[in-house]
């Protein structure tokens, strides 16, 4: 019993030696770093007093390490002598200073997570900040510091994607891909700057949280409603919205897209989508020229084929609301002589010698070259005779014509005395930036432009010597286009009665099929979507609205795209391929929820 004790006594003065030991060297480590923050400021005692409600007294006692200073005494040296708490107040245990280094690591580090986990840039430094704050002055700085710059971090990005969105793909791009690389560089800066010297810098952020207490509740109430608009702009950005409200997740569809065009053998794709009347997701695969391998782009120059004839309907619209023309007068009548008058300005398109014996052409209106029942044939050289002429009285019957399209081009130019190119560059292109369109093909088109592809994968010959001609000429981007479906679905070129006159039906279509023999055959089938034809454009109707289409085939290049003006919904698909209508249907389904579209009559027979 007595052995015990003794042992006890001895372990407790043991323990009393070694407590006492370190409170010494606390005391001179503060009496050290006190006299050595003093002297660098140049001040003595009696001025370092002045500055402080500090007697000179005690300021000795504890330069000499007499006393251990209270931690209100030391705050109130260091702001006397601008310096941080912790340039005074030295850790109790040199391995202290490891464990400060790797809590600091931390709290500037574990924001690169939120490169994979969303909000994890902000709610891991949240939590850490709150854990640590109160164990040293350091960690509450620092973890302030991490989270005022992350949550400008997220504004930054939202701002950044709103340019991208308003701006356009010049400026607004460059912000929008800048912004993570510039955070990022950010974050490994300081993870160096704060190993090596205790600090960090964080520059452009929001002082959301400021240095003092009572602040975390607002600053959590602020992470919360940040982390609820993160979460809902997230998952609107990952996701698309179909036509029947349903939504499919942006990854799937760039998998099923890259699945169908190999399957299907398409050399080149580009694919847009569209909600609420704005591009919501692009997709560009494949290439320009397969036999070399040559990456297709957004910027590439592709043959618009019939895509031509949405353009000019436009062009025609805007001419309608200029007071130009107007869509129910005889075109012939705005001319001082007939039409086949004239002597050609072009290799052929412009020839209408052959209507001079014909009776009907000048009862042909706008209206009616615009929905295709001018009675034309689609090409003259479709011809027996290949000369041009009126099959069945203008207006009454629907026969796609791209001679009627490319008569109502001629005599606007006659009015005007402008040419096509002239009039869509004005009315159009310049107006939305499309700077890589035109109906004629440009030099500046030889440096990036996509070869056609036949079904085998071999290229066609490149066409570059066409006139323009309004029905089928135009050269463009998939990002003009793109520029182009935007701005019809939010009228910026034509007033909102103007698209709906455009948009609406015409005439009934009640063919098997648009083309070859199925042309002449009458059917049913379509009634369901009432299917017709506008004034340049396809019309069908669903459970979601109407939708207007149009396509464009010719050359290797196969495109399809339609709109649902009331949902703001919409599909691009430009190609460069003739397999490529093989999976439209397929690819509609999929993306947008579209089982409308008349496939068997626009011919677009699936693969499989």
């Amino acid at each position: 019993m007595t052995c015990k004790c003794r042992g006890k006594g001895r372990a407790d003065r043991i323990h009393l030696l070694h407590n006492l030991k370190l409170k010494i060297m606390k005391n001179q480590s503060i009496a050290e770093r006190l006299k050595y923050q003093r002297k660098i400021k140049g001040l003595s005692q009696e001025e370092l007093s002045l500055r402080t409600n500090v007697t000179v007294r005690t300021i000795q006692r504890i330069e000499n390490a007499d006393v251990n200073p209270h931690l209100n005494t030391i705050k109130l040296l260091a702001a006397a002598l601008d310096v941080a708490v912790n340039d005074l107040l030295p850790l109790d245990d040199p391995k202290e200073e490891t464990i400060k280094k790797k809590w600091l690591l931390l709290i500037h580090a574990t924001p690169l997570l939120g490169l994979f986990i969303p909000l994890c840039n902000v709610l891991i430094p949240l939590f850490l900040w709150i854990h640590k704050r109160e164990d040293n002055p350091i960690y509450d700085k620092h973890g302030i510091k991490v989270i005022n710059f992350q949550i400008s971090v997220l504004i930054y990005a939202v701002l950044s994607f709103v340019a991208l969105m308003t701006i356009g793909t010049g400026l607004g791009f460059l912000i929008f891909i800048l912004t993570v690389p510039f955070c990022i560089a950010i974050v490994i800066f300081n993870i160096i700057y704060v190993l090596k010297k205790d600090k960090c810098y964080y520059p452009l952020s929001i002082p959301f949280l400021k240095y003092k207490k009572g602040a975390t509740s607002k600053i959590l109430a602020v992470i919360l409603i940040m982390a609820f608009v993160s979460s809902c702009n997230t998952k609107s950005n990952n996701t698309i919205e179909r036509l029947d409200g349903s939504t499919i997740i942006k990854d799937s569809v760039s998998y099923k897209i890259d699945h169908l065009t190999k399957e299907a053998n398409v050399t080149g794709m580009a694919v847009a989508i569209f909600n609420n009347n704005q591009p919501v997701y692009e997709h560009v695969t494949g290439y320009k020229n397969g036999a070399e391998k040559l990456l297709l782009t957004d910027s590439t120059s592709i043959y618009g084929a019939s895509l031509s004839k949405a353009v000019f309907a436009v062009l025609t619209m805007k001419m309608v609301e200029d007071g130009v023309i107007d869509l129910d007068t005889p075109l012939e009548s705005y001319l001082p002589k007939k039409i086949y008058e004239y002597d050609a300005q072009t290799k052929w398109h412009d020839d209408y010698r052959n209507l001079e014996t014909d009776s009907l052409y000048h009862k042909i209106t706008a209206r009616m070259c615009l929905a295709h029942t001018t009675g034309f044939i689609n090409w003259r050289f479709f011809e027996p005779d290949m000369k041009l002429k009126v099959h069945g009285t203008p207006g009454e019957k629907y026969s796609y014509s791209g001679e009627g399209f490319v008569y109502l081009q001629v005599v606007l130019e006659k009015i005007t005395g402008k040419n096509l190119e002239e009039l869509v560059q004005e009315n159009i292109f310049k107006p939305l930036g499309m700077d890589h369109s035109a109906f004629e093909w440009k030099p500046e088109f030889e440096k990036d432009f996509a070869y056609g592809h036949a079904k085998d994968g071999n290229l066609y010959e490149k066409d570059k010597d066409n006139e323009p001609r309004s029905a089928s000429t135009m050269e463009t981007t998939f990002s003009d286009y793109v520029k182009f479906l935007t701005a019809v679905l939010n009228n910026k070129l034509i007033s909102k009665e103007s698209t709906n006159e455009m948009f609406s039906p015409q005439v009934k279509i009640n063919s098997l099929t648009q083309f070859n023999e199925g042309a002449k055959l009458t059917t049913d089938k379509y009634e369901d979507i009432k299917l017709s034809y506008g004034l340049g454009w396809g019309y069908l109707e669903t459970p979601y609205g109407i939708g207007v289409f149009k396509g464009g085939h010719g050359s290797g290049f196969q495109h399809y795209s339609i709109i649902f003006p009331k949902s703001g919904k919409g599909i691009l698909i430009m190609s460069n391929s003739d397999n490529a209508e093989s999976v439209f249907k397929e690819l509609l389904e999929y993306s947008i929820a579209d089982k409308y579209m008349p496939w068997q009559w626009l011919n677009y027979i699936p693969y499989k």
